[in-house]
């Protein structure tokens, strides 16, 4: 079963987004309750965005039998550009809001702004990981892995 770019563009960014969401989460929440300014608190948030991000992509290609070197270059290649392009709408966003950073974790106003800004930063991630896709490159690159590994596994299983 081959998937279309299109398809394939859409999971490379859910996938990027689940990764920066937990990063980017982690590291308002933590900015937030410590009483960060915006400034340390976004760096703090983009950082734990990009370990979240890479680690998400990192940890199936080592379960399917590449090295964790190999596997996190072929990551760092694979994923920076759409980490790096839905870390800064995500934060624009985030920041570009009155009261957004201000207000508290237990307030709806934050988690509202938090979910306009991640949505607005896949919808801008998105033609990028298609982009990325149609010179083989982005999330591409780590799919070849996977595939590897599955036809790997179907002749091994076969013979």
């Amino acid at each position: 079963m081959t998937m279309n770019l299109n398809n394939m563009a859409f999971q490379a960014t859910l996938h990027c987004l689940a990764g920066c969401a937990i990063g980017e989460v982690a590291g308002m929440i933590i900015g937030i309750e410590a009483g960060l300014s915006s400034g340390a608190t976004v760096a703090l948030s983009v950082t734990l965005a990009f370990i979240s991000g890479y680690a998400l992509s990192t940890l199936p290609l080592v379960r399917n039998g590449i090295s964790f070197t190999k596997a996190l270059k072929t990551v760092f290649a694979a994923d920076t550009l759409s980490i790096f392009t839905m870390e800064v709408v995500d934060n624009a966003v985030m920041v570009s809001i009155p009261g957004a950073m201000e207000s508290g974790l237990s307030d709806i106003f934050f988690w509202i702004s938090m979910a306009a800004a991640l949505v607005a930063a896949f919808i801008i991630a998105y033609p990028v990981n298609l982009w990325l896709l149609k010179r083989g490159k982005g999330h591409a690159l780590t799919h070849e892995y996977h595939l590897d590994r599955h036809a790997d596994h179907h002749i091994n299983h076969h013979e």
